[in-house]
């Protein structure tokens, strides 16, 4: 009897054990399966291991119209507007300053600009080469003064007049507003992006909107100056697609429509000469 008691006692011993063997191995391979994210049971993924962790991390992923889930398309930039068109001032230089349409075309960007400068105050600011016409025999002008210096001749009409380029109009400009660009040489959608920004800009130009036949030289104190009489000046303001938007100081007139295929050319045949501003008014 103590022997078969004995011997229960061994056999409820190895049972004890293997449970608790078995018992070890089962955690084990569970702990693997967490550990690794593989299922001991089927070899594949833990389902909701991704889902888990991007809602951890406070994202989730996006669902498309397919229902796939993934990363949204970036948003599309709206497109650069086809059609710009300012409201600036329009002032006629007439009659006043018959040679002014530089320094009118100036003051309608100063009075834009919230800058309360007439043309004729601008006028007398100007700055000028004063050295005297000298004629040749034929009529034509043997030297002068160069508009890259100062305004050549006489600005009111008295006596022969011309005009002023962009390198001497800056200095006035500038005075009064210091955000002032000389953006003379750059391409012409450079001029549209001023628009695009709210931003006019004085363009030289012909008086027809043409690009010039007749062209003079004469000599100056700096060497000689090929130009034309035909020059002008205005102050551009807008454009579209197929035609540019100017205020023509020599009409009075505002957002005069020329196209483009005629208006680009005859600007750059006048050197690409324009000015601007940096910053749009009440920036």
């Amino acid at each position: 009897m103590t022997v078969l008691w004995k011997g229960i006692q061994v056999s409820l011993a190895m049972f004890l054990i293997a449970g608790l063997l078995f018992a070890s191995a089962v955690f084990g391979i569970l702990l693997y399966a967490r550990i690794t994210g593989q299922a001991w049971f089927d070899g594949s993924p833990l389902k909701g291991t991704v889902a888990f962790a991007e809602e951890k991390a406070g994202k989730k992923p996006e669902t498309t119209a397919d229902g796939k889930t993934g990363t949204p398309p970036a948003a599309t930039a709206p497109a650069a507007p086809s059609r710009v068109l300012l409201d600036a001032p329009a002032i006629r230089q007439h009659p006043e300053l018959r040679s002014g349409c530089e320094v009118t075309s100036l003051a309608m960007l100063l009075q834009f600009y919230n800058v309360d400068k007439s043309k004729m105050e601008l006028a007398s600011e100007l700055k000028r080469d004063t050295t005297p016409i000298r004629w040749n025999g034929d009529g034509s002008i043997a030297s002068w003064g160069n508009p890259n210096l100062g305004f050549v001749g006489d600005i009111y009409g008295n006596s022969k007049g011309f005009g002023i380029y962009h390198t001497a109009l800056f200095e006035l400009l500038h005075r009064y507003a210091p955000s002032a660009v000389d953006l003379t040489d750059k391409p012409f959608d450079v001029l549209e992006k001023q628009l695009k920004k709210g931003i006019p800009s004085v363009v030289w130009t012909t008086i027809n909107f043409q690009v010039p036949e007749e062209w003079v030289v004469w000599d100056t104190s700096v060497g000689p100056i090929r130009t034309t009489f035909m020059e002008h000046a205005v102050l551009l303001v807008g454009y579209d697609e197929e035609n540019v938007y100017v205020n023509d100081p020599n009409t009075g007139r505002s957002k005069v429509k020329i196209p483009k295929n005629q208006f680009i050319p005859t600007w750059e045949a006048m050197g690409r000469q324009a000015l601007s501003l940096s910053l749009a008014p009440n920036n």
